[in-house]
């Protein structure tokens, strides 16, 4: 009955008039008061924020903080695929032939995440992380490679939670919820940087208001205003993973989740 209750609650909060609102008050000259408590309470690390928290004129303005430089150092090597964000790893492993399998126990395919694109037949024999962020977390979204920019697409949709609860009781949230996908061309292939919207998110915005042409390794490429979740895929036989990284361990951003390779038919022919 609990569940039921907490899932019926949710379905209702989920419409977008909801994060609306929400979203209006945290970019309010009000929320400024509430920056100082909001910081305590989820424990934020203010010294590593740019500025002091007086100079923050709004919660979301402070939300969506950047960072003092050096913060974040990036893992060397050109091949080295960065977490594009601070985050839990709430997912990760291998698709199989476009499923994703096992998110908290719900299943998800490259069709439905991707919306259809033509894009998704790179990736059904890919790898996908699933990065949380929570309140506690720095909140911009860095490049995981450096490319260029193939394409963009904000994919509409609802904002149900992206925690624990929504990934476990609410059906297939990632797939459902309002998502801006970014696919970036690299030396070895292609990534796919899915950001996910989600409860009380009243947008998803790229840095610069527009995607740009090209990324270097860790440049800003967007921002959430409150928690969300990111799902970084890479395509099809292009990608090993760091073999001591678990499900449920943190990232940072700048931190090499792995190793990028160009597949054999991608890989230049030798000169006899």
């Amino acid at each position: 009955m609990t569940k039921r209750l907490l899932r019926l609650l949710t379905e209702l909060s989920s419409r977008k008039w909801v994060s609306r609102i929400a979203g209006n008050f945290a970019n309010s000259g009000f929320s400024r008061k509430l920056i100082p408590t909001f910081a305590k309470t989820y424990k934020i690390k203010v010294e590593e924020a740019e500025k002091p928290l007086l100079e923050y004129r709004t919660l979301n303005d402070f939300f969506t903080r950047r960072l003092k430089p050096g913060m974040r150092p990036l893992t060397e090597g050109e091949q080295t695929l960065l977490s594009p964000v601070d985050a839990l790893i709430t997912g990760m492993g291998p698709i199989e032939e476009g499923l994703i399998f096992n998110v908290k126990g719900q299943d998800y395919t490259l069709d439905e995440l991707l919306h259809r694109s033509p894009h998704r037949q790179k990736y059904k024999r890919g790898y996908c992380f699933v990065l949380y962020l929570s309140p506690t977390d720095y909140h911009r979204i860095h490049s995981p490679v450096k490319g260029t920019t193939v394409e963009s697409e904000h994919v509409p949709g609802r904002v149900y939670p992206v925690n624990d609860f929504g990934l476990q009781h609410m059906p297939r949230v990632l797939s459902r919820n309002e998502r801006l996908i970014t696919y970036i061309r690299h030396a070895s292939g292609e990534v796919a940087v899915v950001k996910v919207g989600a409860l009380n998110v009243s947008s998803i915005r790229y840095t610069n208001d527009t995607v740009l042409p090209s990324y270097e390794r860790g440049q800003d490429l967007a921002y959430f205003e409150f928690g969300s979740t990111v799902v970084l895929l890479t395509e099809s036989g292009t990608f090993e993973p760091r073999s001591d990284l678990q499900l449920g361990a943190k990232v940072k951003m700048g931190e090499g989740l792995g190793q990028l390779y160009a597949r054999p038919e991608r890989q230049p022919k030798q000169q006899p």
